[in-house]
């Protein structure tokens, strides 16, 4: 199912190029898991929806959720609201997609992961000439992403690059980040700030950047060579977390130890409540 929203209907940072007053963006349709709505989507259709708004020039914000992701969207009520808003919301991990699966009947064969993601949009927006922009990470990693990048995809163009300051921005220091990345002529952003900072940072700049924003995390530091991916055997089986601890131990294991335990029992108890809701109706 496609959801479809008119660019009249959008608050707009700014006007939609001449030609683009008709359009209407498209979205998928979402559904709850754990009560965060995910979007039930793939790479063509995430692909194709945003683009369609980086070709038209207007906000659109797209995230990849793992199960932390949706574990902060699911306890934060502020993370709450600000996935509300995002127009997509792919299942980044594999527990998500069989979580959707189960949840829905769905019969999504692979997740949407956020650094596969980019590379796809990357390697449209070489084709199309629809320059991007990075924000995030430190000055050394959106260096060598930029470079990595462009080597990737010939033709792309990189309008502007800059690091996150590693704190909230001042009012003024937003409107002057929202100016410089429309002045650089670029079409679509990629946030690398980590969750749940990139999501609140997208939603509250949704208009001020007004531009579509892609958070894609760890992307930053996977496709500048600043960390290792986890073999893709590992990710298939749902096992990147176990993977991603065995790399960053100190940091990780309380954040998987709690997420993964909070998102096994609500899926739990929204599995046994889907079906006595299906019960009771026979």
């Amino acid at each position: 199912m496609i959801s479809e929203v008119s660019l009249a209907d959008r608050t707009l940072a700014q006007a939609p190029p001449p030609g683009w007053e008709g359009v209407r963006l498209t979205a998928p349709s979402r559904h709850p898991v754990i009560g965060v709505p995910v979007s039930v989507t793939d790479y063509d259709e995430a692909v194709a929806a945003t683009l369609t708004a980086a070709r038209a020039g207007v906000p659109f914000l797209v995230t990849a959720l793992a199960v932390h992701g949706v574990v902060e969207a699911c306890t934060r009520p502020d993370m709450g609201r600000a996935i509300a808003g995002f127009d997509v919301v792919t299942p980044d991990g594999q527990p998500v997609r069989h979580a959707l699966n189960l949840l829905q009947e769905r019969r999504l064969r692979d997740r949407v992961y956020g650094p596969t993601l980019m590379l796809r949009l990357c390697e449209q927006a070489a084709r199309e000439g629809l320059p991007i922009y990075l924000y995030g990470s430190t000055e050394a990693v959106v260096e060598t992403l930029a470079a990595a990048l462009q080597a990737r995809f010939p033709g792309l163009v990189v309008a502007g690059r800059e690091p996150s300051v590693f704190r909230p921005l001042e009012p003024q220091e937003r409107r002057a980040l929202g100016a410089r990345i429309r002045a650089s002529g670029a079409r679509m952003v990629f946030i690398g700030l980590g969750c749940p900072r990139q999501e609140l940072f997208a939603w509250e700049n949704r208009d001020l950047i007004g531009l579509p924003q892609i958070c894609v995390g760890a992307a930053f530091d996977f496709h500048a060579g600043n960390k290792r991916q986890a073999p893709r055997w590992m990710q298939d089986l749902s096992l990147e977390w176990l993977f991603r601890l065995s790399q960053e131990p100190r940091r990780l294991f309380r954040r998987y130890a709690y997420t993964n335990s909070v998102f096994l029992l609500a899926l739990a108890r929204q599995l046994l409540g889907t079906r006595r809701i299906s019960e009771d109706r026979t």
